[in-house]
């Protein structure tokens, strides 16, 4: 057996404690030591694991060794999916994968279509009189209403989409790992007390509507599913709906929004890749569909939706080499594998092409993995880069944000997001 990874000096920890930087400073000087390392915050010693071979290892292929533990979003989704373990998490999981399957995203198609065709219409409106608009506002409504149609066959209401705005504030309460120095659990939530009762009333308005029926103009969703569900399987209580509800709300449009914010933003650093895309083929054709997907791909490989996987050993185990024994924290960061120049060239640059050009993209299987992998991978996978590919489709070809101010950076808390608002006018493309 192994020895430990090579651990980050204490007074490079204590200078960037009293620097105030964010996490990932700190994780990046923990990730020079190679792709596995360790460092201490107070007295508790955690596992950065970067390299490919070890997220491979980690989440793909002993992922019964390495857990979640105190789910980081559990006062937002209770016992959802997301923060379930053991054989909860199973059930759950099967329950919900069949409708994230390629046939199970067929029967939300129309649902994803009206959703970008009313982003459409409203850029085509604000780019008729000139209105300015918010981009990353317009990207959350997007997702949130492609969502919500899929969750309760209703398009999204002004009503609804306001009280829905606590989940944005909710998350960003969120603290960015398990152990984050600060206040406490029970001080976060008396914090957002208010929004978890704002988010709490609506998916209780939700439930109801739903079991009174007639399912909406889409027809049932994902919600009667749940509802179906609680006939037979005595655990699909109404907490437990209440907690997938909020579950599938808060990852179905969360981390779409943010990626296809960020997606514009680097449009507008690099301009001339909005044209790349749609000089790659006709409309609908299999080509600009590839160059729109790499498009997103490469904004996820810069800001990965999930930016940090925490996990738990819960045995002894040798990681590349090193000695992990159990009860130790580990972090996954494919925000600092994705900008691996060993594993991606040129790491900073936003370059779409590493995803059409053979031998552009590592082959190693855990070089990439912004939706994680191996048996926790998000479930919502297909479904948001189908709903991404086809607003990109609608959009690209018609209009162009410019921006009266962008942000410059990104604060990394739960997710990665832009460090400011995106107001813009609507420019149409000749």
């Amino acid at each position: 057996m192994g020895g430990p990874p090579p651990e980050l000096d204490a007074s490079v920890v204590e200078q960037w404690s009293s620097s105030g930087g964010q996490l990932v400073d700190l994780l990046g000087r923990v990730g020079a030591l190679g792709g596995v390392g360790a460092f201490r915050l107070g007295a508790r010693r955690t596992v950065l694991v970067t390299g490919a071979q070890a997220v491979q290892h980690v989440l793909a292929q002993h992922p019964d060794r390495y857990v979640k533990r105190s789910h980081r979003a559990r006062m937002l989704v209770g016992d959802g999916v997301l923060s379930a373990s053991g054989e909860q998490w199973k059930q759950q999981r099967r329950l919900l994968q069949a409708q994230f399957t390629g046939p199970g995203i067929r029967r939300f198609e129309q649902r994803i279509a009206a959703a970008a065709r009313r982003a459409a219409d409203r850029w085509a409106e604000c780019a008729r009189t000139g209105r300015p608009t918010d981009v990353g506002e317009d990207m959350r409504f997007f997702a949130l209403d492609t969502i919500w149609r899929s969750l309760t066959g209703h398009p999204l209401d002004e009503a609804t989409h306001r009280e829905l705005g606590a989940i944005e504030t909710v998350v960003a309460a969120l603290p960015t790992t398990p152990t984050a120095p600060g206040a406490g659990q029970a001080a976060v939530e008396a914090a957002v007390a208010e929004d978890l009762a704002r988010i709490d009333a609506v998916a209780e308005h939700a439930i109801a509507a739903a079991r009174r029926g007639p399912a909406g103009p889409d027809g049932p969703g994902l919600l009667h599913v749940l509802l179906d569900a609680s006939a037979g399987r005595p655990e699909y209580t109404d907490r437990l709906i209440r907690d997938e509800l909020v579950t599938l709300l808060v990852a179905g449009h969360e981390t779409t929004a943010k990626t296809l914010a960020w997606l514009y933003l680097l449009l507008d650093r690099n301009p001339r890749l909005q044209d790349w895309a749609l000089n790659a083929g006709a409309a609908g054709s299999p080509a600009r569909r590839d160059a729109v997907q790499a498009l997103v791909g490469e904004t996820l490989r810069l800001y990965p939706a999930a930016w940090l996987m925490p996990r738990h050993a819960v045995e002894d185990d040798v990681l590349t080499g090193y000695r992990i024994e159990a009860g130790t924290d580990l972090f996954v960061c494919p925000y600092l594998t994705h900008r691996d120049p060993q594993l991606w060239p040129e790491p900073e640059r936003f370059d779409p092409e590493r995803f059409t050009v053979a031998g552009r993209r590592p082959a190693l299987p855990g070089a990439y993995y912004p939706f994680g992998i191996g048996a926790r991978a998000c479930l919502g996978l297909q479904f948001a880069m189908r709903e991404m590919t086809v607003l990109l489709e609608l959009l690209l070809p018609a209009f162009t944000p410019a921006y009266r101010a962008a942000p410059t950076g990104a604060v990394l808390g739960f997710i990665v997001r832009p460090d400011g608002p995106m107001p813009a006018v609507i420019r149409a493309r000749r």
